[in-house]
């Protein structure tokens, strides 16, 4: 069983984007004071943590993640007080509290860039990767931003070029400079000491780069693109070998860890644009002295979701995190929502999607790591279709129409369906666009009907911090005789878990004759039935028992 300090390796955390999701003064933009009103909903789902995304100081050229001061909170969302205030009521409710940390970057209006551009000899020149130009003038290399175009931006005071693996106007850190690090872990002192719980550290694997800049290789047939990369995104032309997933960064990770550890507080790491997300994420987990949990792209791309890939998956995810704890994602502020995003593969049937969205949270609550709920995923909310006219992403914008852009996940809660802004906001028009399908699921309509997918979450939830198997149990994958199911065992001292789930829409049956001492655990999805040995799972049906008798 995990210990007070290590609640993280089994915990369930929920994402809260601030931006949308209570707007408190009605300006249409959500604040903290707006969090601090829901909290008691996002407490009664159950969750052990919240993760909220950034409200630090900001010019919002990328809504946050282009931070000005570390330490200030921006007052489109509120004062620090404010964020006290919620941090301290996360507490009375038993919630320990993470906050986005982005330590590979920092907005081009920051003091430390602003100093940094002036000159070769200042006290922070060395501060951002700054790097000549090439004897015609270009920029030093081939590498390209994750946002389009080249990552190297000029800048004439300087006479130089600097990196930004992200929007121009993000600046990359370098962290080969001991004064940056410890620049950065005073401002991970900073939040510590006002009792945050740990951070989510934005795109850690971005931290170090090659420091000889060489090019990186052009892409061929015998390299195929990263899961979820899409086909017309020229930052996958090339093979990012150079400018990210260095094998340098991980000599930053052992101060980071020692720097929490010392204060109980832990580390989410997001894990990007590598080449093989899962291998990379479990780089920087296993051991003492990396950095806690990592989470990544593997379950947020279109490919669809069968029982086929779901087994590889955890085979080898139980391969390469054995040492290390993983953050088990299917959607974020960054990928379209999850719901959207199956539900073309599966039957247009809104019962049988249904069946889909319960069968997928249970699968992901028992499996063995920890994981992350993204605001509205309760709700069973769809990807929005914002009009470019609407677009607020600079990702969107720039890539718009062949790269899906990021406001289709990022628009406001709906919290009562009868009101003008589904209650997010009174103010004429929130910052993106509600759709009016989000309308009907909205917090007070699934509040009041108990078979809803909200209700749905809160029973799962609770019923997950009863069986002792899901808080630390080891997983053994099991082989089962037909190809369209996925199954495990969760085990313990206390407990061994028979978790069962049909990942289609056909009715299958199982013999299960080789685990006779069953015990349905409280959680009766579905059962035996009038079956001696045979379980039948209807479409997305799920099924556990308890092989021990408890």
């Amino acid at each position: 069983m995990p210990t007070p300090k290590t609640w993280w390796r089994s915990a369930v955390i929920y994402q809260i984007y601030p931006r949308s999701f209570a707007d408190s003064n009605n300006d249409g933009i959500g604040d903290l004071p707006g969090i601090l009103q829901k909290l008691r909903y996002v407490a009664d789902l159950g969750v052990d943590a919240v993760w909220i995304s950034p409200f630090f100081k900001s010019p919002m050229k990328d809504f946050g993640y282009d931070i000005a001061d570390y330490r200030a909170v921006d007052p489109i969302f509120g004062t620090l007080d404010d964020f006290k205030a919620v941090l301290s009521a996360a507490h009375d409710y038993h919630l320990k509290v993470l906050i986005d940390q982005v330590w590979n970057h920092t907005s081009n209006e920051h003091p430390w860039f602003l100093e940094s551009r002036e000159s070769r000899n200042n006290l922070r020149s060395d501060w951002y990767v700054w790097a000549d130009p090439q004897p015609d003038g270009s920029p030093p290399n081939n590498w390209l931003s994750t946002f389009g175009g080249s990552a190297w931006t000029w800048e004439p005071r300087r006479q130089q070029y600097y990196l930004h693996n992200f929007l121009t106007e993000q600046p990359d850190l370098n962290w080969y400079n001991p004064a940056v690090v410890e620049a950065i872990l005073n401002t991970a002192r900073f939040w510590l000491d006002l009792g945050v719980d740990g951070f989510r550290l934005d795109v850690v694997n971005f931290f170090a780069h090659d420091r000889q800049l060489r090019d990186n290789p052009l892409r061929s047939g015998d390299k195929p693109r990263p899961a979820g990369a899409s086909p017309q995104d020229p930052f996958f032309n090339q093979v990012n070998l150079y400018n990210l997933c260095r094998p340098e960064t991980l000599s930053f990770l052992p101060m980071i860890r020692q720097l929490t550890d010392s204060y109980g507080a832990t580390t989410l790491a997001e894990i990007s644009s590598a080449e093989d997300t899962l291998a990379a994420s479990s780089e920087y987990v296993n051991g003492a002295n990396r950095l806690h949990t990592a989470y990544n792209s593997s379950l947020m791309t279109d490919e669809p979701l069968t029982a086929q890939r779901l087994n590889q998956l955890i085979h080898q995810v139980e391969e390469l995190f054995q040492a290390g704890i993983i953050c088990w994602t299917a959607g974020t502020h960054d990928f379209p929502r999850l719901k959207s995003r199956w539900s073309k593969y599966q039957p247009d049937n809104v019962f049988l999607q249904s069946a889909f969205d319960r069968m997928f949270i249970a699968l992901i609550i028992t499996l063995r790591g920890n994981c992350c709920i993204y605001q509205g995923e309760e709700l069973g909310l769809t990807q929005a279709d914002v009009p470019y006219e609407k677009m607020q992403d600079p990702f969107g914008i720039q890539g718009y129409p062949h790269v899906l852009g990021r406001d289709g996940s990022r628009t406001p809660m709906p919290w009562i369906s009868s009101a003008t802004q589904v209650g997010f906001t009174t103010a004429p028009e929130p910052w993106l666009p509600i759709p009016e399908d989000h309308r009907s699921l909205s917090v007070d309509l699934q509040e009041a009907d108990e078979t809803s997918l909200l209700h749905h979450y809160r029973q799962l939830i609770r019923w997950r911090k009863q069986q002792p198997a899901l808080q630390d149990g080891k997983l053994h994958l099991l082989t089962l005789s037909d190809e369209r199911l996925v199954g495990f065992i969760r085990e313990c001292d206390e407990q061994k878990l028979l978790c069962i789930f049909n990942i289609s829409p056909e009715t299958v049956y199982e013999d299960l004759s080789a685990f006779p001492n069953r015990h349905i655990t409280g959680y009766e999805v579905f059962s035996d039935r009038t079956y001696h040995n045979k379980l039948e799972l209807p479409s997305f049906g799920v099924y556990f028992a308890n092989l021990n008798g408890n």
